[in-house]
């Protein structure tokens, strides 16, 4: 149910939903002791993780391995004013598994940029939170 204002704090089924709507979404994490965010494209893996897949050589990489970072997506609606976001709240990893990383190469997500040596770097879903707002077309 809706406030008066149009916001409306989304469950976690209802965030992950949502976030399986989209392709791209952005990393946020630390650079060099300051705030960085990186868009990239992503996947929902089965246990509700975001995946992405880049270089090994990366600056994500060795910046994020080991470390709690934030992912966001969203969708809004300039027209209508409306729209939501979602934060997925992880540790994330880089997948060494062998096993897991040829799972991955099978079904996991694509890398929009040309790699030869793409790793996937998971980011738990353990904490997940969202909002969506319903605006009014026209308002100010």
């Amino acid at each position: 149910m809706f406030q008066t204002d149009g916001f409306r704090v989304l469950d976690r089924q209802e965030c992950l939903r949502l976030l399986a709507r989209v392709p791209v979404g952005r990393v946020v994490y630390t650079r060099q002791a300051l705030p960085a965010v990186l868009p990239v494209n992503f996947h929902l893996d089965t246990d509700a993780s975001v995946l992405t897949c880049t270089s090994s050589a990366s600056d994500l990489v060795r910046a994020v391995d080991g470390t709690v970072i934030a992912f966001e997506a969203d969708e809004f609606d300039a027209a209508t004013r409306s729209g939501w976001s979602v934060v997925v709240t992880g540790l994330a990893t880089v997948v060494t598994d062998p096993a897991e990383h040829e799972r991955l190469t099978q079904t996991g997500p694509r890398s929009w940029m040309p790699l030869r040596d793409g790793v996937f770097v998971r980011i738990d879903s353990e904490m997940v939170t969202g909002r969506e707002l319903k605006g009014t077309p026209g308002a100010r």
